[in-house]
């Protein structure tokens, strides 16, 4: 088995009134996925935020590439080879594919920045990827799955080793998720080591080669592949066995008094063009 990449021990971290961690453990290899899971609240955006940069640690030791690393900035991070792609995505969308990749690192020649370069770079970039975006085009033009795209190759484009994955496919459709798991599959192939954000148990059976679990903001345990089952996870997450076989009994409910009715309701008017 691979020695880490990225370990993590002993993190803690307080905020006035609350600790959001305590005492958490985490390992990412290369070329594998990483489930991260947790009920909201069980420490998973704050622990992703100190391992890129964002906040720092009040206790424990970062360990990036076998050596311990003091993570102090975003920038930092990403310099090192940890990238996040937040939910909220961040794009300009006023740019091109090119320029959002490469904003503030565009090629020049003299003082000028070189357009052609610019866009060969990108196309170099997508085309390794298995991306297929025009340079040239606007990214507000894009779809969110497309954006995505971009981020995760603005991300590859500073070399980063670690790639963080937060609630990734929360506004994807099915098709969009299709093509972002084969991007993940190629990047695994490529040595990329992933981080997955997800409450999505199918997806976590699916990416998954190991899950680690948070819960009330300590480290609960992992697991390797051939040891995730739904129970299981759901059991580590909640802290109590569920019975898979209980539902809510339904009653009848035709003779309970009406208390709303809505009848001829039309949105046609709402698209008529004055």
């Amino acid at each position: 088995m691979s020695e880490p990449i990225l370990r993590v021990e002993g993190i803690s971290k307080g905020f006035p009134g609350v600790q959001a961690l305590k005492d958490v453990h985490l390992e990412v290899r290369s070329g594998e996925v990483l489930v991260l899971v947790g009920e909201n609240g069980a420490g998973k955006s704050t622990l992703m935020k100190i391992l890129s940069g964002i906040y720092t640690r009040d206790e424990g030791t970062i360990y990036f590439e076998g050596q311990p690393v003091e993570l102090t900035s975003p920038l930092q991070a990403q310099q090192l080879g940890i990238t996040i792609i937040h939910q909220e995505l961040n794009m300009m969308p006023d740019l091109t594919v090119a320029q959002n990749i490469y904003v503030g690192r565009e090629p020049r020649v003299g003082p000028f920045l070189s357009e052609r370069r610019l866009n060969r770079q990108t196309s170099e970039l997508l085309s390794r990827l298995g991306i297929a975006l025009d340079p040239r085009q606007s990214v507000g033009e894009l779809t969110v799955a497309e954006q995505q795209m971009v981020e995760i190759a603005k991300a590859l484009s500073f070399n980063a080793k670690v790639l963080i994955m937060d609630e990734p496919t929360s506004a994807l459709t099915d098709s969009e998720v299709e093509t972002l798991f084969r991007l993940i599959e190629q990047l695994k192939a490529s040595g990329t080591g992933i981080v997955y954000i997800s409450h999505r148990m199918d997806e976590l059976k699916r990416l998954a080669d190991r899950v680690t679990v948070l819960r009330d903001g300590a480290y609960i345990g992992a697991l390797d592949r051939d040891e995730v089952t739904i129970p299981t996870v759901i059991e580590m997450m909640v802290g109590r066995a569920i019975d898979e076989g209980a539902r809510p009994t339904a009653r009848e409910h035709q003779n309970d008094p009406v208390v709303l009715d809505v009848q001829g309701l039309s949105t046609k008017s709402l698209l008529d063009e004055e």
